[in-house]
């Protein structure tokens, strides 16, 4: 009887939280960096909206690129 792969599970965990941690910690830090950048030069929320949509196309740019890397679709 054949014995189940152990770390299937964990590469799965693996893969599900870098998606994670890539689509809420980039706006997270484009958030930041825009609401610092607003006390700065007080321009209360235009840097932090860009920085939220900049985070947010950040991250999505990096976990499609993931996935392409991740399912061999590299076109």
């Amino acid at each position: 009887m054949p014995t189940p792969d152990r770390r299937k599970p964990y590469k799965g965990f693996a893969i599900y939280s870098s998606i994670v941690s890539q689509l809420v910690g980039a706006p997270l830090v484009g958030l930041l960096f825009g609401r610092w950048l607003d006390k700065e030069f007080s321009t209360t929320p235009l840097l932090l909206v860009i920085g939220l949509l900049l985070g947010l196309g950040a991250g999505l740019y990096g976990t499609i690129h993931f996935v392409r890397d991740l399912t061999g679709d590299n076109e």
